[in-house]
């Protein structure tokens, strides 16, 4: 399909130009807080598709996103879901509940991610950011590949989405030996979980793409810097903008549009600048495919 899509397109007139192939699928969204990227996936979704899975960790946030879809569009069919990613056993008892849907699950994105800060372990002794913004998303991906698997047809592959960043050039990729050491060990600001969250997230996707081979396709999508509540301006004039700056005379920084796999063809990359030379890490990503 061909597009008039400029940097100036909204994700409403993207959900309008695609609401034949929305009508009739059942979407789930993480991270759906008011304001954010995953809200306003979920809202203009709501305006064609099936089902809406909206989810978070706090009630009265998903009751405020769901009552403000369902004031723009009253027939719209939203589900909310409590989902704490930095919580395995939340992330295990949210699975278990989608996977009792009787709706088939067409597409899933993974966008939530953790609010950057200071260095905390969850109760499963993992670093904060990265349980939220990868292992969490990682486990929950694979709870549910099976029922997403069975909303295949001949004439459909599931989806799975992953937000991404430009971000994750900014930092060496992941090392899964130092993920359990503090912030200040690694890196120079607090920002650097939420590097390798983000280069975790793209070896995720373009892996399970690799491994699905068509029987369902992953992306991860760096989705630029939408102004939403997150993007504040105290944070552009502080560390961000100087690790932005510091990175653009980095070699190794390279910003990627999207990765993935079409089916049937070889995995694609798309950058803005040139291709990091360092070293693709080794990730294990799922036991629901494997390679021949």
């Amino acid at each position: 399909m061909s597009s008039n899509f400029t940097f100036h397109t909204t994700a409403a007139e993207v959900a309008d130009a695609f609401a034949s192939e929305l009508s009739g699928k059942n979407v789930l969204v993480t991270g759906t807080s008011l304001g954010g990227l995953g809200f306003e996936t979920a809202r203009v979704l709501a305006k064609y598709a099936n089902l809406v899975i909206i989810t978070g960790y706090n009630a009265e946030r998903l009751a405020l996103s769901e009552e403000t879809i369902k004031k723009e569009f009253p027939y719209a069919n939203i589900r909310k879901l409590t989902l704490d990613l930095s919580s395995l056993a939340a992330v295990r008892a949210a699975a278990a509940q989608v996977n009792t849907y009787p709706e088939p699950l067409h597409v899933l994105i993974n966008n939530a991610v953790a609010d950057i800060g200071p260095f905390k372990v969850t109760p499963d002794n993992l670093e904060f950011q990265i349980a939220t913004g990868f292992i969490g998303p990682f486990l929950f991906t694979n709870l549910l590949i099976p029922k997403l698997l069975a909303a295949r047809t001949e004439t459909y592959a599931p989806r799975i989405v992953c937000l991404s960043s430009i971000a994750h050039g900014f930092g060496p990729g992941v090392d899964p030996a130092a993920l359990g050491a503090p912030i200040s060990e690694r890196y120079p600001t607090i920002f650097g979980p939420y590097y390798e969250t983000k280069s975790a997230m793209i070896l995720f996707a373009s892996e399970l793409s690799k491994r699905a081979e068509g029987k369902l396709l992953a992306f991860s999508v760096n989705p630029g810097c939408p102004y939403d509540f997150f993007f504040i301006a105290e944070f552009v004039e502080s560390e961000l903008l100087a690790v932005i700056y510091t990175n653009l005379l980095d070699d190794a920084a390279a910003g990627s549009d999207h990765h993935g796999s079409p089916a049937g063809s070889p995995t694609t990359t798309r950058t803005r600048t040139r291709e990091s030379t360092r070293p693709a890490p080794r990730v294990r990503v799922t036991r629901h495919f494997t390679r021949g």
